[in-house]
């Protein structure tokens, strides 16, 4: 692959993000709601301040206490709102440039075709990561002066793990996107598929989850196979299996995700330390990790195979 063509097409696309109403809306969204999250939790924090100070990395967990039961964690409102940060930037990567009449210019110049695709893909990934890398450092700083605490070099690890981690989430639904540009013609209509996608499977499936494990488990079952059959299902959407996966990877007391285990662990870590190490928790999650970065894959090869595949007329 000619890399100097690609990276052309990416720096191209990049100015063009950062430079948009778009980017900004989407950066104080993001910055707004993470940060709401982050300052409702730290306070809850210091309202336990003695008992808070026995914990380690206290810091990390204003990402994943839910200050309230009706205000959702840092990572359960990220998990929530990160894939319109893909969508948003993937909907009219192909078709748009149809829409302008400027595909056939761009392919006409001396890069290869796939140079393109390529290129808008990474973009979309440079983009995505540095707006979390900003996320990540406004809220470690809001959080350093609600609490008073410096963060640990395991701390700064454990999110930058999370940046990555996030990317790749949002990547998922940037492929979705860019595969929706390039199958469908019309702007509008890109985006409204790859919106009714998340609503179905960020919103709606985890509501409907209880009732569909019931009707596949039947009657007879046992409260356990009750559970194991809500959660499997669940599972089926992206944004349980990056929650879940973000758990583990930002709280170094959680060594499971799997509900009934839990209060197993809770017998077993009154026994032996329960602070997990980055690697041994990174293990504990690699079926999310794999899986998030499987769908991701997949979603990119069908719109590379797809805008490969088409005829683009001057």
């Amino acid at each position: 692959m000619n890399r100097r063509g690609w990276s052309i097409v990416a720096s191209k696309e990049l100015v063009d993000h950062f430079s948009s109403a778009r980017f900004g809306v989407l950066l104080v969204l993001f910055g707004l709601a993470g940060t709401s999250a982050v300052v409702a939790a730290a306070g809850l924090i210091s309202d336990q301040a003695p008992a808070a100070s026995t914990i380690d990395s206290i810091l990390l967990r204003i990402y994943t206490l839910p200050p309230t039961e009706t205000v959702p964690a840092f990572v359960t409102l990220i998990g929530f709102l990160a894939p319109l940060l893909g969508i948003a930037f993937g909907f009219d990567a192909v078709n748009g440039e149809r829409a302008q009449r400027t595909l056939p210019r761009l392919l006409s110049q001396p890069i290869h075709r796939d140079d393109v695709i390529n290129g808008k893909f990474a973009a979309g990934l440079v983009l995505v990561g540095s707006v979390l890398a900003a996320l990540a450092m406004l809220t470690i700083g809001v959080g350093v002066l609600r609490l008073g605490i410096i963060p640990s070099g395991q701390d700064l690890t454990r999110l930058g793990t999370w940046i990555v981690l996030t990317t790749v989430y949002v990547g998922l639904w940037h492929g979705l996107a860019t595969l929706c540009s390039v199958v469908v013609r019309r702007s509008a209509t890109s985006a409204f598929v790859a919106l009714a996608v998340w609503l179905v499977t960020v919103l709606f499936l985890p509501l409907l989850t209880t009732t569909i494990a019931g009707a596949v488990a039947g009657p007879d079952a046992t409260p356990e196979e009750q559970v194991r059959t809500e959660q499997t299902i669940a599972r089926l959407s992206p944004q349980t299996l990056y929650v879940e996966a973000t758990r583990v990877l930002l709280d170094p007391d959680e060594a499971t995700t799997d509900a009934l285990s839990l209060s197993q662990f809770a017998q077993v870590q009154l026994r032996f330390p329960s602070e997990l190490p980055l690697g041994q928790s990174l293990l504990v999650v690699v079926p999310q990790i794999v899986s998030l970065v499987g769908v991701t894959v997949l979603l990119f090869a069908a719109a590379y195979a797809a805008f490969m595949r088409q005829e683009i007329r001057a």
